[in-house]
Protein backbone atom coordinates (compact mmCIF):
# COMPACT_ATOMS: atom_id res chain seq x y z
CA UNK A 1 0.00 0.00 0.00
CA UNK A 2 1.17 3.53 -0.74
CA UNK A 3 0.23 6.55 1.35
CA UNK A 4 1.87 9.90 0.70
CA UNK A 5 5.39 9.01 -0.39
CA UNK A 6 6.09 6.08 1.93
CA UNK A 7 5.50 2.47 0.86
CA UNK A 8 4.80 -0.27 3.36
CA UNK A 9 3.27 -3.73 3.23
CA UNK A 10 0.07 -4.79 4.99
CA UNK A 11 -0.75 -8.41 5.92
CA UNK A 12 -3.02 -10.15 3.45
CA UNK A 13 -6.21 -10.17 5.46
CA UNK A 14 -9.26 -7.94 5.43
CA UNK A 15 -8.92 -4.63 7.26
CA UNK A 16 -11.56 -1.95 7.29
CA UNK A 17 -10.69 1.42 5.83
CA UNK A 18 -10.37 3.21 9.15
CA UNK A 19 -7.92 0.65 10.51
CA UNK A 20 -5.83 0.86 7.34
CA UNK A 21 -5.85 4.66 7.58
CA UNK A 22 -4.85 4.50 11.24
CA UNK A 23 -1.94 2.17 10.50
CA UNK A 24 -0.84 4.41 7.65
CA UNK A 25 -1.03 7.48 9.87
CA UNK A 26 1.00 5.83 12.64
CA UNK A 27 3.67 4.74 10.15
CA UNK A 28 3.91 8.18 8.57
CA UNK A 29 3.84 9.97 11.92
CA UNK A 30 6.66 7.82 13.24
CA UNK A 31 8.79 8.53 10.22
CA UNK A 32 8.13 12.26 10.51
CA UNK A 33 8.78 12.38 14.27
CA UNK A 34 12.15 10.74 13.92
CA UNK A 35 13.10 12.98 11.02
CA UNK A 36 13.36 10.16 8.50
CA UNK A 37 10.79 11.31 5.97
CA UNK A 38 12.00 9.97 2.63
CA UNK A 39 12.50 12.38 -0.26
CA UNK A 40 11.58 11.59 -3.85
CA UNK A 41 14.65 10.65 -5.85
CA UNK A 42 15.27 12.01 -9.33
CA UNK A 43 14.45 8.64 -10.88
CA UNK A 44 11.24 8.32 -8.86
CA UNK A 45 10.09 11.69 -10.15
CA UNK A 46 10.91 10.73 -13.73
CA UNK A 47 9.06 7.43 -13.33
CA UNK A 48 6.09 9.19 -11.75
CA UNK A 49 5.79 11.65 -14.64
CA UNK A 50 6.06 8.89 -17.23
CA UNK A 51 3.21 6.97 -15.63
CA UNK A 52 1.18 10.07 -14.77
CA UNK A 53 1.09 11.24 -18.37
CA UNK A 54 0.42 7.93 -20.06
CA UNK A 55 -1.96 8.92 -22.83
CA UNK A 56 -4.81 8.77 -23.13
CA UNK A 57 -5.55 9.07 -19.42
CA UNK A 58 -7.53 5.97 -18.44
CA UNK A 59 -11.09 6.05 -17.13
CA UNK A 60 -11.11 6.85 -13.44
CA UNK A 61 -13.57 4.11 -12.48
CA UNK A 62 -15.90 4.31 -9.50
CA UNK A 63 -14.83 6.46 -6.54
CA UNK A 64 -14.79 5.04 -3.01
CA UNK A 65 -18.27 4.07 -1.87
CA UNK A 66 -18.10 6.18 1.30
CA UNK A 67 -17.03 9.35 -0.51
CA UNK A 68 -19.52 12.14 -1.03
CA UNK A 69 -20.57 12.95 -4.62
CA UNK A 70 -18.42 16.05 -4.38
CA UNK A 71 -15.33 14.03 -3.38
CA UNK A 72 -15.75 11.67 -6.29
CA UNK A 73 -16.60 14.30 -8.88
CA UNK A 74 -14.25 15.21 -11.75
CA UNK A 75 -15.97 18.56 -12.33
CA UNK A 76 -13.75 21.62 -11.73
CA UNK A 77 -16.59 23.25 -9.80
CA UNK A 78 -16.44 20.46 -7.23
CA UNK A 79 -12.71 21.02 -6.78
CA UNK A 80 -13.38 24.74 -6.47
CA UNK A 81 -15.54 24.31 -3.40
CA UNK A 82 -12.39 23.58 -1.37
CA UNK A 83 -9.82 25.22 -3.67
CA UNK A 84 -11.53 28.49 -4.68
CA UNK A 85 -8.36 30.44 -5.49
CA UNK A 86 -7.10 27.77 -7.87
CA UNK A 87 -10.54 27.31 -9.42
CA UNK A 88 -11.10 31.03 -10.01
CA UNK A 89 -7.64 31.32 -11.55
CA UNK A 90 -8.28 28.33 -13.80
CA UNK A 91 -11.55 29.82 -15.06
CA UNK A 92 -9.62 32.77 -16.51
CA UNK A 93 -6.95 30.61 -18.14
CA UNK A 94 -6.54 29.37 -21.69
CA UNK A 95 -6.45 25.85 -20.23
CA UNK A 96 -10.12 26.13 -19.27
CA UNK A 97 -10.98 27.00 -22.89
CA UNK A 98 -8.87 24.34 -24.60
CA UNK A 99 -12.09 22.78 -25.90
CA UNK A 100 -13.63 25.82 -27.53
CA UNK A 101 -15.66 26.50 -30.65
CA UNK A 102 -12.59 26.02 -32.86
CA UNK A 103 -12.14 22.38 -31.84
CA UNK A 104 -15.85 21.69 -31.42
CA UNK A 105 -16.49 23.12 -34.88
CA UNK A 106 -14.28 20.43 -36.36
CA UNK A 107 -15.45 17.59 -34.13
CA UNK A 108 -18.38 16.33 -36.29
CA UNK A 109 -16.12 15.96 -39.32
CA UNK A 110 -13.35 14.38 -37.30
CA UNK A 111 -15.71 11.87 -35.66
CA UNK A 112 -17.05 10.87 -39.06
CA UNK A 113 -13.85 10.91 -41.10
CA UNK A 114 -10.78 11.07 -38.85
CA UNK A 115 -11.54 9.84 -35.30
CA UNK A 116 -7.89 9.02 -34.64
CA UNK A 117 -6.91 12.61 -35.49
CA UNK A 118 -9.50 13.84 -33.01
CA UNK A 119 -8.07 11.52 -30.37
CA UNK A 120 -4.64 13.05 -30.88
CA UNK A 121 -6.12 16.52 -30.33
CA UNK A 122 -7.82 15.35 -27.15
CA UNK A 123 -4.53 14.12 -25.68
CA UNK A 124 -3.86 17.72 -24.65
CA UNK A 125 -7.12 19.61 -25.15
CA UNK A 126 -9.32 17.17 -23.19
CA UNK A 127 -7.09 14.37 -21.91
CA UNK A 128 -9.50 12.61 -19.54
CA UNK A 129 -11.10 9.51 -21.07
CA UNK A 130 -14.43 10.74 -19.67
CA UNK A 131 -14.15 13.79 -21.96
CA UNK A 132 -13.94 11.80 -25.20
CA UNK A 133 -16.76 10.53 -27.40
CA UNK A 134 -14.69 7.54 -28.51
CA UNK A 135 -12.30 5.44 -26.48
CA UNK A 136 -9.55 3.02 -27.46
CA UNK A 137 -10.41 -0.65 -27.48
CA UNK A 138 -7.31 -2.52 -28.54
CA UNK A 139 -6.31 -1.13 -31.91
CA UNK A 140 -9.78 0.26 -32.57
CA UNK A 141 -12.02 3.02 -31.26
CA UNK A 142 -15.44 2.39 -29.79
CA UNK A 143 -18.22 4.55 -28.43
CA UNK A 144 -17.43 5.69 -24.88
CA UNK A 145 -20.23 4.77 -22.49
CA UNK A 146 -18.69 7.09 -19.87
CA UNK A 147 -18.51 10.17 -22.11
CA UNK A 148 -19.45 13.38 -20.28
CA UNK A 149 -20.20 16.17 -22.76
CA UNK A 150 -20.35 18.80 -20.03
CA UNK A 151 -16.95 17.79 -18.69
CA UNK A 152 -15.53 17.83 -22.23
CA UNK A 153 -16.31 21.52 -22.69
CA UNK A 154 -14.34 22.32 -19.50
CA UNK A 155 -11.11 21.66 -21.42
CA UNK A 156 -7.97 20.98 -19.43
CA UNK A 157 -9.55 20.46 -16.02
CA UNK A 158 -8.19 20.09 -12.49
CA UNK A 159 -8.54 16.32 -12.76
CA UNK A 160 -6.39 16.19 -15.89
CA UNK A 161 -3.36 17.09 -13.79
CA UNK A 162 -4.39 15.99 -10.30
CA UNK A 163 -6.50 12.81 -10.51
CA UNK A 164 -5.60 9.27 -11.58
CA UNK A 165 -7.86 6.28 -10.77
CA UNK A 166 -9.72 8.62 -8.42
CA UNK A 167 -6.57 9.23 -6.38
CA UNK A 168 -5.44 12.84 -5.93
CA UNK A 169 -1.90 14.05 -6.61
CA UNK A 170 -0.18 17.38 -6.11
CA UNK A 171 3.01 19.25 -5.22
CA UNK A 172 4.60 19.34 -1.75
CA UNK A 173 2.81 21.46 0.82
CA UNK A 174 3.86 25.07 1.22
CA UNK A 175 6.08 24.05 4.14
CA UNK A 176 7.79 21.52 1.86
CA UNK A 177 6.33 18.46 3.59
CA UNK A 178 5.01 15.51 1.61
CA UNK A 179 2.54 14.18 4.20
CA UNK A 180 -0.31 15.61 6.24
CA UNK A 181 -0.52 15.69 10.03
CA UNK A 182 -4.01 14.17 9.74
CA UNK A 183 -4.81 10.53 8.96
CA UNK A 184 -6.15 9.97 5.42
CA UNK A 185 -9.69 9.12 6.59
CA UNK A 186 -10.00 12.65 7.99
CA UNK A 187 -9.05 14.22 4.67
CA UNK A 188 -11.31 14.89 1.70
CA UNK A 189 -11.02 12.16 -0.97
CA UNK A 190 -8.43 10.41 1.22
CA UNK A 191 -5.88 13.19 0.91
CA UNK A 192 -3.31 13.43 -1.87
CA UNK A 193 0.01 11.93 -2.86
CA UNK A 194 2.49 14.79 -2.99
CA UNK A 195 5.57 14.91 -5.16
CA UNK A 196 8.03 17.59 -6.30
CA UNK A 197 7.51 16.27 -9.84
CA UNK A 198 4.65 18.79 -10.07
CA UNK A 199 7.20 21.60 -9.83
CA UNK A 200 9.42 20.39 -12.67
CA UNK A 201 9.32 21.69 -16.23
CA UNK A 202 8.93 18.07 -17.33
CA UNK A 203 5.41 18.13 -15.92
CA UNK A 204 4.45 20.46 -18.79
CA UNK A 205 6.44 18.60 -21.41
CA UNK A 206 3.74 16.20 -22.60
CA UNK A 207 1.57 18.92 -24.09
CA UNK A 208 4.30 21.41 -24.95
CA UNK A 209 6.83 19.24 -26.72
CA UNK A 210 6.64 16.84 -29.65
CA UNK A 211 8.73 13.72 -29.48
CA UNK A 212 11.90 13.63 -31.56
CA UNK A 213 10.07 11.73 -34.32
CA UNK A 214 7.06 14.09 -34.21
CA UNK A 215 5.81 16.34 -36.98
CA UNK A 216 8.49 18.74 -38.17
CA UNK A 217 8.97 21.38 -40.87
CA UNK A 218 12.33 22.48 -42.17
CA UNK A 219 13.98 20.12 -39.70
CA UNK A 220 12.26 21.71 -36.68
CA UNK A 221 9.49 20.16 -34.58
CA UNK A 222 6.17 21.95 -34.82
CA UNK A 223 5.92 22.01 -31.02
CA UNK A 224 9.31 22.42 -29.37
CA UNK A 225 8.76 24.60 -26.30
CA UNK A 226 10.29 22.30 -23.70
CA UNK A 227 13.46 21.82 -25.74
CA UNK A 228 13.72 25.57 -26.34
CA UNK A 229 13.65 26.04 -22.57
CA UNK A 230 15.99 23.13 -21.89
CA UNK A 231 18.60 24.37 -24.37
CA UNK A 232 18.34 27.97 -23.19
CA UNK A 233 19.77 29.91 -20.25
CA UNK A 234 16.87 29.45 -17.82
CA UNK A 235 17.08 25.68 -17.52
CA UNK A 236 20.76 26.04 -16.62
CA UNK A 237 19.72 28.40 -13.82
CA UNK A 238 17.11 25.95 -12.52
CA UNK A 239 14.18 28.21 -13.49
CA UNK A 240 11.19 25.99 -14.27
CA UNK A 241 8.11 26.69 -16.41
CA UNK A 242 5.97 26.99 -13.28
CA UNK A 243 8.00 29.87 -11.87
CA UNK A 244 6.89 32.15 -14.71
CA UNK A 245 3.56 30.65 -15.74
CA UNK A 246 2.35 29.65 -12.25
CA UNK A 247 3.93 32.25 -9.93
CA UNK A 248 3.11 31.63 -6.27
CA UNK A 249 1.33 28.47 -7.51
CA UNK A 250 -1.37 30.55 -9.20
CA UNK A 251 -3.28 28.50 -11.79
CA UNK A 252 -3.20 31.24 -14.43
CA UNK A 253 -0.77 29.99 -17.09
CA UNK A 254 -0.51 33.43 -18.66
CA UNK A 255 1.17 33.45 -22.05
CA UNK A 256 0.98 35.04 -25.49
CA UNK A 257 -2.70 36.00 -25.01
CA UNK A 258 -1.90 38.19 -22.01
CA UNK A 259 -0.40 41.61 -22.82
CA UNK A 260 1.04 42.21 -19.36
CA UNK A 261 2.70 38.80 -19.31
CA UNK A 262 4.29 39.45 -22.71
CA UNK A 263 5.42 42.94 -21.69
CA UNK A 264 7.20 41.41 -18.71
CA UNK A 265 9.19 39.14 -20.99
CA UNK A 266 10.28 41.45 -23.80
CA UNK A 267 11.95 44.83 -24.22
CA UNK A 268 11.05 47.18 -27.09
CA UNK A 269 13.12 50.22 -28.08
CA UNK A 270 12.63 52.83 -30.82
CA UNK A 271 15.72 54.73 -31.94
CA UNK A 272 16.11 57.43 -34.61
CA UNK A 273 19.24 58.76 -36.26
CA UNK A 274 18.81 62.36 -35.04
CA UNK A 275 16.56 64.40 -32.78
CA UNK A 276 15.40 67.00 -35.33
CA UNK A 277 14.80 66.77 -39.07
CA UNK A 278 14.44 69.29 -41.86
CA UNK A 279 12.77 68.76 -45.24
CA UNK A 280 15.10 66.71 -47.41
CA UNK A 281 16.76 64.87 -44.52
CA UNK A 282 16.96 61.09 -44.54
CA UNK A 283 15.29 59.33 -41.61
CA UNK A 284 16.92 56.18 -40.24
CA UNK A 285 15.07 54.39 -37.45
CA UNK A 286 15.26 51.03 -35.74
CA UNK A 287 12.67 49.18 -33.72
CA UNK A 288 14.42 46.62 -31.53
CA UNK A 289 12.54 43.73 -29.95
CA UNK A 290 14.55 41.81 -27.33
CA UNK A 291 13.52 38.52 -25.76
CA UNK A 292 14.68 39.67 -22.35
CA UNK A 293 12.72 37.32 -20.11
CA UNK A 294 10.81 34.66 -22.06
CA UNK A 295 12.15 31.21 -21.24
CA UNK A 296 11.69 29.86 -24.76
CA UNK A 297 11.49 31.28 -28.27
CA UNK A 298 9.26 34.30 -28.66
CA UNK A 299 6.75 33.30 -29.82
CA UNK A 300 7.23 29.59 -29.28
CA UNK A 301 4.51 28.15 -31.50
CA UNK A 302 3.26 28.61 -35.09
CA UNK A 303 -0.09 30.19 -34.21
CA UNK A 304 0.93 33.73 -33.11
CA UNK A 305 2.28 36.54 -35.26
CA UNK A 306 4.03 39.65 -33.94
CA UNK A 307 3.70 42.58 -36.34
CA UNK A 308 6.19 45.46 -36.23
CA UNK A 309 5.05 48.52 -38.17
CA UNK A 310 6.53 51.95 -38.84
CA UNK A 311 5.02 54.77 -40.91
CA UNK A 312 5.07 58.54 -41.37
CA UNK A 313 2.12 60.64 -40.23
CA UNK A 314 1.32 64.13 -41.53
CA UNK A 315 0.31 67.09 -39.36
CA UNK A 316 -3.30 65.80 -39.34
CA UNK A 317 -2.28 62.37 -38.11
CA UNK A 318 -2.89 60.74 -41.49
CA UNK A 319 -0.51 58.17 -42.94
CA UNK A 320 1.70 59.58 -45.70
CA UNK A 321 1.39 57.50 -48.86
CA UNK A 322 3.97 54.77 -49.44
CA UNK A 323 5.61 55.14 -46.00
CA UNK A 324 4.21 52.04 -44.31
CA UNK A 325 6.75 49.30 -43.70
CA UNK A 326 6.15 46.12 -41.74
CA UNK A 327 8.15 43.26 -40.31
CA UNK A 328 7.00 39.99 -38.78
CA UNK A 329 8.30 38.01 -35.84
CA UNK A 330 7.00 34.46 -35.80
CA UNK A 331 7.08 31.09 -37.46
CA UNK A 332 4.99 31.29 -40.60
CA UNK A 333 3.71 28.08 -42.15
CA UNK A 334 1.17 27.13 -44.80
CA UNK A 335 -2.36 26.23 -43.71
CA UNK A 336 -1.94 22.60 -44.72
CA UNK A 337 1.23 22.39 -42.60
CA UNK A 338 3.36 21.24 -45.51
CA UNK A 339 5.87 24.11 -45.69
CA UNK A 340 7.62 26.65 -43.50
CA UNK A 341 7.54 30.10 -45.09
CA UNK A 342 9.77 31.89 -42.60
CA UNK A 343 11.01 31.64 -39.02
CA UNK A 344 11.95 34.94 -37.39
CA UNK A 345 11.24 33.98 -33.78
CA UNK A 346 13.58 35.29 -31.11
CA UNK A 347 15.46 32.83 -28.85
CA UNK A 348 15.91 33.59 -25.13
CA UNK A 349 18.07 36.72 -24.73
CA UNK A 350 18.00 37.16 -28.52
CA UNK A 351 17.27 40.36 -30.45
CA UNK A 352 15.23 41.20 -33.56
CA UNK A 353 15.94 44.55 -35.25
CA UNK A 354 13.56 46.20 -37.72
CA UNK A 355 15.25 48.89 -39.84
CA UNK A 356 13.26 51.73 -41.37
CA UNK A 357 14.33 54.47 -43.78
CA UNK A 358 12.40 57.30 -45.38
CA UNK A 359 12.86 60.86 -46.63
CA UNK A 360 11.42 63.75 -44.66
CA UNK A 361 9.75 65.77 -47.44
CA UNK A 362 7.94 68.43 -45.39
CA UNK A 363 7.58 69.96 -41.96
CA UNK A 364 5.14 68.72 -39.32
CA UNK A 365 5.71 65.02 -39.85
CA UNK A 366 5.94 62.29 -37.19
CA UNK A 367 7.28 58.76 -37.12
CA UNK A 368 4.71 56.31 -35.80
CA UNK A 369 5.86 52.89 -34.56
CA UNK A 370 3.83 50.05 -33.10
CA UNK A 371 4.04 46.38 -32.24
CA UNK A 372 0.82 44.36 -32.54
CA UNK A 373 0.33 40.81 -31.26
CA UNK A 374 -1.96 38.39 -33.09
CA UNK A 375 -2.03 35.42 -30.66
CA UNK A 376 -4.21 33.24 -32.92
CA UNK A 377 -3.20 34.46 -36.37
CA UNK A 378 -2.79 30.98 -37.85
CA UNK A 379 -6.11 29.83 -36.39
CA UNK A 380 -7.86 32.90 -37.82
CA UNK A 381 -6.61 32.08 -41.31
CA UNK A 382 -7.57 28.44 -40.82
CA UNK A 383 -11.12 29.27 -39.70
CA UNK A 384 -11.57 31.66 -42.62
CA UNK A 385 -10.56 28.92 -45.02
CA UNK A 386 -12.90 26.39 -43.39
CA UNK A 387 -15.82 28.81 -43.44
CA UNK A 388 -15.38 29.23 -47.19
CA UNK A 389 -16.28 25.55 -47.66
CA UNK A 390 -19.39 23.45 -47.12
CA UNK A 391 -20.33 23.07 -43.47
CA UNK A 392 -23.30 22.04 -41.38
CA UNK A 393 -25.13 24.77 -39.49
CA UNK A 394 -23.57 23.83 -36.15
CA UNK A 395 -20.08 23.67 -37.65
CA UNK A 396 -20.53 27.08 -39.24
CA UNK A 397 -21.83 28.61 -36.02
CA UNK A 398 -18.96 27.25 -33.97
CA UNK A 399 -16.22 28.16 -36.42
CA UNK A 400 -17.68 31.64 -36.88
CA UNK A 401 -17.50 32.11 -33.12
CA UNK A 402 -13.93 30.78 -33.09
CA UNK A 403 -12.95 33.25 -35.81
CA UNK A 404 -14.52 36.13 -33.88
CA UNK A 405 -12.71 35.07 -30.70
CA UNK A 406 -9.36 34.89 -32.50
CA UNK A 407 -9.82 38.40 -33.87
CA UNK A 408 -10.74 39.75 -30.44
CA UNK A 409 -7.51 38.35 -29.03
CA UNK A 410 -5.39 40.89 -30.96
CA UNK A 411 -3.73 43.61 -28.85
CA UNK A 412 -1.19 46.41 -29.18
CA UNK A 413 1.99 45.69 -27.27
CA UNK A 414 3.85 48.92 -28.02
CA UNK A 415 3.16 52.32 -29.63
CA UNK A 416 5.28 55.46 -29.97
CA UNK A 417 5.00 58.64 -32.01
CA UNK A 418 8.17 60.66 -32.57
CA UNK A 419 7.85 64.23 -33.97
CA UNK A 420 10.31 64.79 -36.80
Amino acid sequence: MRVGTVSFALPEFNLNKRLISLLAFVALSAITIFGQQREWTEQEQVDFLRKHWEAPIALQGKPNADWSPQEGSLAPESCGSCHPVQFNDWKTSVHSHSVGPGLLGQTPTFLHEEPTTLQSCYLCHAPLAEQQEMISSGAKLRKNAHFDATLQTKGLTCAACHVRKNQRFGPPRRDGSLVSSKPPDQLSHGGATRTPAFERAEFCRGCHQFESDGYALNGKLLENTYNEWKNGPYAAQGIQCQQCHMPDRRHLWRGIHDAEMVKSGVKIELQVSQQKYSPGDKLDATLTLTNSGVGHYFPTYVTPRILLRMEILDSNGQVVADTIKEDIVGRQITLNLDREIADTRIPPKGVHIFHYTSTVDRAGLSLHAEVIVYPDEFYARFYEAKLAGRLSLIERQRLSQALEDSRKAVYKLFEREFPL
